[in-house]
């Protein structure tokens, strides 16, 4: 496909304006009509792959049915020299994805607006049957006047029907990804409801919850790991809010809203401001998850349940005894009990800069503090650049543990080595801090032992810029 190709004899390409795995999207003029479209074609080399066309074909067919003002609209498909595409509506902004890259963080109000218009999209799939099963921000395309446009209906399928996408095969993205999803299982409006979640928990805190080194890695958090707080990273969202978050991301799809409407009903009323005033110890209005029903148990299941007994006892027997073993062990040789514990990470987040002095450039790119803790070593934070060295005592970038911990160990990551820094640590991102670390010139990655006490806030300290006019903190990770 080049720009200025004609396609089907009255779509002529512009420009691409988004490529996935399997098609590229362009905007195009419609000669016919005299109207910019969106023409969604499938990649060459899926043209004769009979599973590949038919979920391309589905996703036409799906949107299609879908007539809602916060979907994107379905206005023709066909094929071009065996190619096909799909023809619609073209919705000239960004993706909500680009949005918070830009922003970061969106005001509350904001992400609920957006949160009630996605929602309200998938409402009005699920009443027609159809699972969009891959909603994440990059799929919530922003047209004028902030309205939400949900698209990409690739892998959506309609409930019941069997083919491409049966239990066993995980489809998704492993970011926005539902548990269920992640272990191969059938996904329902419940699977929507959770990857919304995400969204929303990202539109909050400008980054998804379950951050990994790989997509395997990130799905397996969303099946394991304990549900997040909104609050935990940004602690001014409203309780109620919080807990709205927390239960769309309920591992267990019967924990999570009964439907797609109940969490538009609570994300309104978190908008009316229906919530505890700040600081209030009263609980939030949020109705609880329905409780579990026991199932009956058979003789069948109480044989189960006597055989995992067993079977746990034994595990614990020779845990025990391999306690007891290597405890003989390690006296015999004088290594005693004082092993240290297994090194659990402390999740930071950078809030702002540090510069108590101000006697340089004001500001020290405070916007930047989340990059230092991304998961991202291209990304970081920087300090303002100095001709003739820092003459002040110092600037830093503040970090957020969340709330008071004790960390073991800081690790910067750095593409400006040679600088002079040390860890300080205190009880507000404002200060004052007090140090926790010696004083270590920085190479690539440089880990610093940390003796304080427990603290919430810890401060990656820079006394001596070296030879650099401005440094760069790329990545802190924190071990307790």
């Amino acid at each position: 496909m080049v720009v200025g190709e004609l396609i089907a004899g009255r779509f002529e390409l512009e420009e691409i304006v988004g490529s996935g795995g399997m098609a590229s999207v362009y905007r195009a003029h419609d000669r016919l009509l005299e109207r910019p479209v969106a023409l969604k074609i499938l990649h060459d080399h899926y043209v004769h792959d009979e599973e590949s066309v038919e979920r391309f074909q589905r996703e036409a067919r799906s949107a299609a049915q879908l007539g809602h003002p916060n979907i994107v609209t379905v206005i023709d498909r066909g094929e071009d020299n065996g190619r096909p595409y799909i023809v619609f509506e073209y919705v000239g902004g960004e993706n909500l994805k680009q949005l918070v890259a830009r922003e970061g963080a969106l005001p509350v109000g904001t992400a609920i607006d957006l949160g009630i218009q996605i929602a309200q999209a998938l409402e009005a799939a699920h009443g027609r049957g159809v699972v969009h099963r891959d909603v994440k921000p990059q799929n919530v395309l922003l047209a004028g006047e902030g309205r939400a446009k949900v698209t990409d209906f690739g892998i959506a399928r309609a409930r019941g029907t069997e083919g491409l996408t049966l239990t066993g095969t995980i489809m998704g993205t492993s970011d926005y990804i539902a548990p269920e999803q992640a272990k191969g299982e059938a996904a329902g409006p419940a699977s929507d409801i959770y990857s919304l979640g995400v969204v929303l928990y990202e539109l909050l805190t400008g980054r998804v919850p379950y951050e990994a080194e790989s997509p395997v890695a990130a799905a397996m958090r969303h099946v394991h790991d304990p549900v997040p707080s909104v609050r935990a990273v940004r602690p001014e969202v409203p309780p109620r809010l919080d807990a709205c978050v927390r239960r769309a991301l309920a591992k267990e799809p019967h924990d999570r809203f009964a439907s797609m409407s109940d969490l538009i009903a609570e994300l309104d009323a978190c908008r009316r401001g229906d919530t505890p005033a700040a600081g209030d110890s009263a609980a939030t209005m949020i109705v609880p998850p329905p409780a579990r029903r026991k199932p009956r148990r058979g003789r069948r299941a109480l044989r189960v349940l006597v055989v995992s007994l067993v079977a746990i006892a034994l595990v614990v027997a020779a845990a025990i005894g391999a306690y007891v073993l290597t405890k003989g062990a390690s006296n015999a040789t004088g290594i005693g009990d004082g092993g240290a514990a297994p090194a659990k990470p402390v999740e930071l987040t950078g809030v702002t800069a540090y510069d108590p002095d101000g006697t340089g450039p004001p500001g020290e790119h405070n916007a930047d503090a989340p990059k230092a803790t991304d998961g991202n070593e291209a990304t970081y934070w920087q300090t303002e650049s100095y001709r003739d060295g820092l003459n002040k005592p110092g600037v830093g970038v503040v970090l957020d543990a969340g709330s008071a911990r004790k960390v073991h160990t800081m690790t910067v990551t750095t593409d400006t080595p040679g600088f002079t820094a040390e860890i300080e640590a205190g009880e507000s991102s404002a200060g004052p801090f007090a140090p926790v670390s010696g004083s270590k010139t920085v190479s690539d990655t440089t880990t610093f032992t940390l003796d304080g006490g427990s603290h919430r806030y810890y401060v990656v300290w820079i006394t001596n810029l070296g030879s650099n006019s401005a440094v760069h903190v790329n990545e802190v990770k924190a071990h307790s």
